[in-house]
C-alpha cells in the first residue's frame, strides 16, 4: 500500500483509521521486491560511475602532462565532463517522462561503459593537440551518458521511496563512497602493474556486465506527460539558495580532481598507489556518515537547515586548513592532510544529503504536482547544478594552482561553501521571521481591523 491508497481509504475530513495507519507503517518498514531491485540497480550506477570517475585521480594528470597538456588543460578536461553533464541534465530532466526512466537509465549506463573502454585507448593517440582533442571528445560522451543514468536514477528512487528519500539516498551514498574509495587505489595499482589501458578496459567491461543485470531487474515505472515548468522551479528563492549549495560543494570536490594528486606527489613524495590511499580519507568519511545524515533528514526534517548551514561553514574551514593557507604559517604534514580530508567528507555529507528532499518539499509547497515529471525536473536540476560546480571547480582550481600554488588555491576555493553557508543562514532567518510575523498578524485579523475602522469613519 502506498500513500495515495492510504489517502483514498481516509478521505479529507474523516478521522484516520488506525488499521490503515498500521498497514502503511508495516509496508514502509518492509521493502517490496520492486524496491529491492531499485536499490540494487541504483547502487550499481552509484558504484560504477564513481569508480570510473575517481580512477583518473592518481595517474591521469601526470600522464596528461607527459602528453603535452598543462595543468590548466587538465583542469579543462575534467571540467569538460561537468559542462556537458550540466547541459545534458537540464535537457534530459525535462524529457524524462517522455523518454522513460528505465530506458534512460540503461542506455546511459551502456554508453558510459563503452566510453570508459575508449578512454583507455587514448595513450595510442599522438601527443599534443590530437591527444587533448580526443580527451575532450571522449569525456563529453561520457558526461552525457552519465547525466542520463544519474538523472533517471534519482527520479526512480524518489518515485519508489516517496516518504524516506533522504534515508535511501544517504544509504546509497555508501556505494558512491565505495566507488570513490576503490577507484584511486585500484586505478593506481592497475596503472603501475599493467599500464594505462588496463584500468579503463577492466572497469568498462564491469559496467557493461552491470547493464545486462539492470535490464533484467530494474522495474519499469509509469510516467505521465510533463505539466510542470522548469523555469518556475528554478526561480523559487529557496531553490536558488539550494542550487548555490549544490554548486559550492561540487566546485570544492571538482577542485581536488586535477590538483590534489599533484600536490601529494610533490609535497609528500608518495607513489601513485599511495596517492590513491590518501583519497580514502574523504571517501570513507562521506560514505559512512551519509546514511546517518539521511536518516536524520527524514526523521527530523527541521534539522535539515542546520545541516546545510553548518555543513557549508565547516567545509569552508576545512579547505582553508587543507594546504594549510600560508597566512597560518603551519607546515603541511601528511597526517594533518588526511585528517582534514576526513572532515571534508563529513561536512560535504552534511550539506549534500538534505538538499534533494528540501527541493522536493519546496516544490510541493509551491503547488507542483507529485509525479515522475516533477522528479525528473528536480533530479535534472540537482545533477545540472552539481555538474556546473564540477565544471567551474577544476578550471578555476587548475588556474589558481598553477598561479598561486595548492595552499592558496584551496583556501580561495573554500570561499564557495562559505558564501553558500552564510546565504543559507540568512535565507532561513528571513523565512522564520516572515512566518513568525504572519502568525502574530493573521490575514483574517487584518481584514476585520480594516472593516471596523471603515465603519467608525
Amino acid at each position: 500500500m502506498n500513500l495515495k491508497e492510504a489517502k483514498a481509504l481516509n478521505p479529507p475530513g474523516e478521522p484516520p483509521d488506525d488499521s490503515v495507519s498500521e498497514s502503511v507503517g508495516e509496508e514502509s518498514r518492509r521493502l517490496t521486491r520492486e524496491q529491492l531491485c531499485t536499490i540494487v540497480a541504483t547502487a550499481s550506477i552509484n558504484f560504477s560511475s564513481m569508480i570510473c570517475y575517481s580512477i583518473l585521480g592518481p595517474f591521469f594528470p601526470s600522464e596528461a602532462e607527459k602528453k603535452g597538456a598543462s595543468n590548466t588543460i587538465v583542469g579543462l578536461i575534467f571540467g569538460c565532463f561537468a559542462l556537458f553533464n550540466f547541459l545534458a541534465s537540464l535537457i534530459l530532466g525535462n524529457y524524462l517522462s517522455q523518454i522513460g526512466a528505465k530506458f534512460m537509465f540503461v542506455a546511459g549506463m551502456f554508453v558510459s561503459g563503452c566510453v570508459t573502454i575508449l578512454f583507455g585507448m587514448l595513450d595510442k593517440v599522438p601527443s599534443g593537440p590530437m591527444f587533448i582533442s580526443f580527451c575532450f571528445l571522449v569525456r563529453a560522451m561520457d558526461a552525457i551518458s552519465f547525466a542520463a543514468a544519474i538523472t533517471a536514477s534519482f527520479s526512480i528512487l524518489a518515485n519508489a521511496f516517496p516518504t524516506n528519500i533522504a534515508t535511501v539516498l544517504g544509504s546509497l551514498e555508501i556505494f558512491t563512497g565505495l566507488g570513490l574509495v576503490l577507484g584511486p587505489p585500484l586505478g593506481g595499482f592497475l596503472y603501475q602493474s599493467f599500464g594505462y589501458e588496463v584500468p579503463f578496459i577492466t572497469l568498462g567491461c564491469i559496467v557493461l556486465a552491470l547493464v545486462l543485470v539492470n535490464v533484467c531487474i530494474l522495474p519499469k515505472y509509469d510516467s505521465a506527460p510533463r505539466k510542470e515548468s522548469f523555469r518556475k522551479l528554478i526561480l523559487l528563492p529557496k531553490v536558488i539558495i539550494l542550487c548555490l549549495t549544490i554548486f559550492s560543494l561540487s566546485a570544492c570536490l571538482g577542485f581536488l580532481d586535477p590538483t590534489m594528486s599533484l600536490f601529494i606527489l610533490k609535497k609528500f613524495k608518495l607513489s601513485a598507489g599511495y596517492v590513491g590511499l590518501v583519497f580514502l580519507g574523504l571517501a570513507l568519511s562521506y560514505s559512512l556518515s551519509s546514511p546517518l545524515l539521511g536518516l536524520l533528514s527524514d526523521k527530523l526534517p527541521y534539522i535539515r537547515k542546520w545541516l546545510l548551514i553548518f555543513g557549508g561553514l565547516m567545509t569552508a574551514v576545512c579547505f582553508f586548513m587543507l594546504g594549510p593557507a600560508p597566512v597560518l604559517h603551519i607546515e603541511s604534514q601528511l597526517w594533518m592532510f588526511v585528517l582534514v580530508l576526513v572532515l571534508v567528507g563529513f561536512s560535504l555529507g552534511m550539506s549534500a544529503i538534505p538538499v534533494f528532499p528540501e527541493i522536493l518539499q519546496c516544490a510541493y509547497e509551491n503547488g507542483f504536482e507529485e509525479g515522475l515529471s516533477l522528479l525528473g525536473l528536480v533530479s535534472g536540476l540537482f545533477n545540472a547544478m552539481w555538474s556546473l560546480g564540477a565544471f567551474v571547480g577544476p578550471i578555476l582550481g587548475g588556474f589558481l594552482n598553477e598561479e598561486l600554488g595548492f595552499e592558496w588555491a584551496a583556501a580561495i576555493q573554500g570561499g564557495w561553501p562559505l558564501f553558500s553557508g552564510l546565504a543559507t543562514g540568512i535565507f532561513y532567518i528571513i523565512e522564520a521571521t516572515r512566518k513568525s510575523s504572519s502568525l502574530q498578524n493573521p490575514p483574517g485579523d487584518n481584514e476585520e481591523r480594516t472593516r471596523l475602522m471603515g465603519n467608525e469613519t
